[in-house]
């Protein structure tokens, strides 16, 4: 598959990289990063978050994840 790079210009996307790709081939675009919808607020207390279990598993406090899985699978 061949990567192009596109950008917006005045509400139209324009490629400016030569292809051999067929005259009149149809594209589907997709934005390479979209992204997250997080604003800064929500980024900060996702990262503090992932620190606090980082840490906890470190210290050995926190819980196995395959046995978390096996457990909640038990109760269904």
């Amino acid at each position: 598959m061949q990567a192009l790079k596109a950008r917006v210009q005045n509400g139209r996307i324009v490629v400016d990289e030569p292809t051999d790709l067929p005259e009149g081939m149809v594209l589907d675009l997709v934005i390479a990063d979209p992204g997250d919808e997080l604003d800064d607020e929500e980024r900060a207390e996702l990262h503090a978050a992932l620190d606090e279990g980082l840490a906890e598993m470190r210290t050995g406090v926190g819980v196995d994840a395959d046995a978390l899985l096996s457990e909640l699978r038990a109760r269904g």
